[in-house]
């Protein structure tokens, strides 16, 4: 007898039930509920689920959400849709199959559901009748959909969809004599953009915006031309149009920041430009009374950090204002309250993520904290939410959880579903603590947090791990992450910071690394932290360990390169060479425009300042390289050439390369696992004994 992934999911939650039951029983025979309880481990991964892109039915009574979750049999992160009474009530999929589906969309009357769906073989638009439950596919798409919208009256749904353009070859082809094998074709390159992190190198292909009737139909493509239109696609109240954001000039391969709402008559086609404003117009939302745009609008300039604001205008675009002046950081999440006269939206700050209500007239009151959870590898700021009828729906994340799914109702929160309490409530997890210090650079405050192993004794000295997150431009916070347990779980201190850069903390702090990524002042904020937590008295200094990946696999090769304080260190995915990265990476042109004083030809001194090959010949840390052979983000030729460098200089090190991985390394789970795996391998390897057990093994 064969069983789905599906199926032994079940079974291993039902063993998990009849664990938990042993171990309310197991305390009346003398022994404690946390003696029984194990350390997080790896294979833990398997078995959490997490909540995201929750969607509130327009009576505001029922939401639709993707529960996500790992699946052991095939290594995938798999996406189901559930559904729930905003009471807390009737929790039950969606559907009965095991295909993957996601971004659910209600109709604008609340009686079918829209959503994308593999359960023929290909991503393809269904629709359910939310009454009966009946099923349609209404789309024989050749590539995925993206943007789902309905239209007003229920008719249509729109979305993006990527077109090949066509091309003519340089050259003829050869006829070859029958049955003759000759060598697979040259591929030609002729455009800017021709590789992207996760495709690799790609034929040229535009997204554009298409509608397809909503009970199925033969899709119609809207816009034209070898321009990318995509993002968030809103309709007009008369659903004779659809708002859009595109950058539709010819130098829009070499532009990085500018784009501009424009909108597109589905009868007749016709294209007309909204916003004409110098920057980056995006994400329109037609405000329910059918008179207004709400879209985030970013000024254009050559800068690593711009906020997006949140803009207002008339429908033609007339009369634009900025209402979000007062947010020190990014909007994002656009949508208008019912009324149509204010505006939800999503804001971080120092190291949370929370929804905020701007007035039309720019009055900003926050509305809810906490949201986070749907990063489960490591703990970045994330998370979601939606509003209708005066429901707010939301992923909840919690430092000792992944994402749940709260609603907000009458000013009054709740979190209505429980996904992993069939799981951490009976694994020891690491203690999560904030830590605010100040830099030895300049006193800048930096905020920090850090993670004791299970049964954490403060009389005690344990090895610390500093992991530096990506970006540089992102955030960390209080959020649940299974890396960093795992870490923990092996009798480690994790230690993780917001160092200068980050976001969360405003526009001038993120505007502290500008031209200088990385540089002595975020290692500077790092080797802080670290002496704030020894002073704390249950560090061993003589075991401090470095990782970090991408923007924070950079800083931990930089950082090796300035002081020999770490045992060994792990720079994954990182930039060694920033000569040679922003000319091969798929990253080039908003990179060198929004990072760098110019192009590496007119400042070498500058870019090779920021490499830590520059470093190379300070460096005597053991260093583990792990990089995916696919990545084109920070691509495999920076790993090698660090890792041919130290092995030129006798520095013990290795090459980890991840088979078939891109930049995302933990897309698959068993990567996640794999990664960390071996981060703690290469750590053991180098930490030092304590004196106490060296000792005795001396007098043996």
């Amino acid at each position: 007898m064969t069983h789905s992934p599906h199926s032994l999911n079940a079974l291993r939650k039902i063993g998990r039930r009849l664990l938990a039951a042993t171990l309310i029983w197991i305390p009346t025979l003398g022994f404690s509920a946390e003696e029984s309880l194990r350390p997080f481990n790896a294979m833990d991964v398997f078995d959490l689920e997490w909540v995201s892109d929750p969607q509130v039915s327009p009576d505001g009574n029922r939401v639709v959400y993707v529960r996500r979750s790992n699946d052991i049999m095939s290594d995938r992160t798999r996406s189901h849709l559930w559904r729930i009474d905003t009471d807390g009530n009737n929790h039950r999929p969606l559907l009965s199959n095991n295909d993957n589906a996601y971004s659910p969309r209600w109709s604008p009357d609340g009686n079918r559901l829209a959503f994308i769906s593999s359960s023929t073989g290909s991503s393809q638009i269904h629709v359910r009748w939310m009454d009966n439950g009946d099923v349609a596919v209404v789309t024989h798409l050749q590539s995925s959909p993206l943007n789902l919208s309905w239209s007003p009256d229920g008719r249509w749904l729109a979305f993006t969809l990527s077109v090949k353009a066509p091309t003519e070859p340089m050259v003829k082809p050869r006829s070859k004599p029958k049955g003759a094998t000759w060598a697979d074709k040259p591929i030609t390159v002729s455009t800017t953009r021709y590789q992207y992190d996760g495709r690799g190198i790609v034929a040229p292909s535009y997204r554009h915006v298409f509608v397809v009737p909503a009970e199925g139909g033969s899709a119609r493509q809207l816009t034209t031309g070898n321009f990318n239109h995509s993002g968030a696609l809103s309709w007009s109240s008369d659903s004779q149009q659809i708002f859009f954001s595109a950058y539709r000039q010819d130098d829009w391969e070499l532009v990085s920041g500018e784009a501009d709402i424009y909108a597109v008559d589905i009868a007749s086609k016709t294209l007309t430009q909204i916003t004409r404003e110098p920057g980056a117009e995006r994400n329109p939302q037609v405000s329910p009374n059918g008179r207004m745009l709400t879209f985030t609008h970013q000024v254009r300039r050559p800068l690593a950090f711009t906020p997006d604001k949140i803009a207002v205008s008339k429908l033609d675009g007339s009369d634009l204002q900025i209402i979000s002046g007062d947010l020190d950081g990014d909007a994002s999440g656009l949508i208008w309250s019912k009324d149509s006269q204010s505006i939800f939206y999503l804001y971080d700050e120092r190291g949370e993520r929370k929804i905020g209500k701007a007035s039309l007239k720019g009055e900003l009151r926050k509305v809810v904290s906490g949201l986070g959870g749907t990063t489960i590898g490591r703990p970045y700021l994330s998370g979601g939410f939606h509003v209708a009828s005066n429901t707010i729906a939301f992923t909840r994340g919690r430092s000792d959880r992944p994402a749940d799914l709260a609603i907000m109702k009458k000013g009054k929160t709740r979190v209505i579903t429980s996904l992993n309490e069939d799981v951490l409530p009976f694994r020891q997890l690491g203690k999560v603590q904030e830590l605010v210090y100040t830099s030895s650079h300049d006193a800048q405050e930096i905020q920090g947090w850090y993670i004791t192993p299970p049964n954490f004794d403060p009389n005690k000295k344990y090895p610390l791990i500093l992991e530096i997150h990506g970006g540089p431009h992102l955030a960390y916070g209080p959020n649940f992450s299974a890396e960093l347990q795992m870490m923990a779980a092996q009798g480690y201190v994790v230690f993780y910071d917001n160092h200068r850069g980050s976001l969360s903390y405003g526009e001038d702090f993120a505007l502290l690394l500008q031209y200088k990524y990385s540089s002595k002042e975020d290692f500077a904020d790092h080797m802080s932290g670290i002496d704030a937590l020894i002073k704390k008295g249950f560090i061993d200094d003589r075991n401090l360990f470095i990782a970090g990946g991408s923007a924070g696999g950079i800083a931990a090769a930089y950082a090796i390169g300035l002081t020999d304080r770490f045992n060994a260190a792990v720079a994954a995915k990182p930039v060694i060479n920033w000569v040679s990265k922003t000319l091969t990476a798929d990253s080039m042109v908003g990179q060198i425009y929004h990072q760098f004083p110019g192009p590496p030809w007119e400042h070498l001194d500058h870019y090779w300042k920021r490499s830590p090959l520059s470093l190379i010949g300070n460096v005597t840390t053991p260093t583990m390289l792990l990089t995916g052979e696919n990545d084109r983000r920070t691509p495999m030729s920076e790993t090698e050439q660090f890792y041919q460098a130290l092995r030129l200089k006798g520095v013990d090190s290795v090459m980890i390369r991840m088979p078939g991985a891109s930049h995302g390394i933990a897309s698959r789970p068993s990567r996640l696992v794999s990664k960390v795996d071996h981060i703690l391998a290469w750590f053991e390897r180098y930490k030092k004994a304590d004196d106490a057990a060296e000792k005795g093994a001396k007098d043996d």
